[in-house]
């Protein structure tokens, strides 16, 4: 794992798992063949190696009649599965009454389809395996539980209108990418602004980054860059990014007419 917190985890998860196989008196094969899995995989998981799968633990559950207590881990350990980053973004998402957003690339991860996330997270250099870019397409869904939790945060985006036109996953996959953010658009808490190629001043040519402000009153920053992420808390610094985003906001299209724009773009594509 890449970080101690989940390897922590996996490791907890592991030592539950050995201890009712050994207390049901059955060998790793046994268990394995018992739950339709190899004696390697319940090895691999009793290490803390591999990220057992809901339907392990479940199975796993039923067969040594822990009733109920081992899978119980399998909220723990799917945010284990999550990369370190997304867990602490996610952190700063959960705590936040507003959340501000800048996408210069890519439609921003929070209103990703799961299709276009996965066509994305394929695009990635050094390639993923399989199992590492279901890895991220899972946490970046995870983190859309923000647009249901109550209170309600204010959450809103500015989009460069090159995002809505770029065919990540190809035409259909980007169809569904634009309806899906005409109906989180929609939403009363959500504001999605376009900002169109053709408005000559803009704030914000550095690149795409986030303004959160938390329920305790402070307010952190976050900045994306090629190979590093990072949170920004220094005051000075999240000032500057709260004053290029309102600018950005104020040069960006409505979010009446970014929706319509993106009604426009959809149209085009047909």
């Amino acid at each position: 794992m890449e970080d101690e917190e989940a390897a922590a985890v996996l490791k907890a998860v592991g030592r539950q798992v050995k201890a009712w196989r050994e207390a049901a008196g059955l060998t790793q094969s046994e268990l394995g063949a018992a739950i339709g899995y190899g004696g390697e995989m319940v090895s691999s998981v009793e290490r803390g190696r591999r990220v057992p799968k809901p339907e392990f633990l479940d199975a796993a559950d039923e067969v040594l009649g822990a009733g109920g207590k081992v899978a119980a881990m399998k909220r723990d350990v799917e945010e284990a599965r999550y990369p370190k980053k997304v867990r602490d973004l996610k952190k700063l998402e959960d705590e936040a009454v507003d959340l501000g957003s800048y996408a210069s690339l890519h439609i921003h991860g929070l209103l990703q389809t799961p299709d276009y996330a996965r066509a994305l997270y394929a695009m990635r250099r050094p390639a993923y395996t399989e199992d590492e870019a279901e890895r991220h397409v899972a946490a970046c869904m995870a983190r859309k539980c923000v647009f249901e939790r109550v209170p309600r945060p204010e959450v809103t985006f500015v989009q460069e209108e090159s995002t809505l036109r770029r065919p990540v996953g190809g035409r259909m996959v980007l169809r569904q990418q634009l309806e899906h953010l005409l109906e989180i658009g929609k939403l009363r808490h959500v504001s999605i602004q376009v900002m169109p190629l053709d408005q000559e001043d803009h704030a914000a040519m550095m690149g795409s980054f986030r303004v959160l402000k938390l329920r305790n009153g402070k307010t952190f920053g976050y900045v994306e860059a090629q190979l590093y992420d990072r949170v920004i808390s220094d005051p000075r610094d999240v000032q500057v990014l709260e004053m290029r985003y309102g600018m950005i906001r104020a040069q960006a299209l409505s979010p009446r007419e970014s929706l319509a724009f993106v009604e426009t773009v959809m149209g085009e594509e047909t």
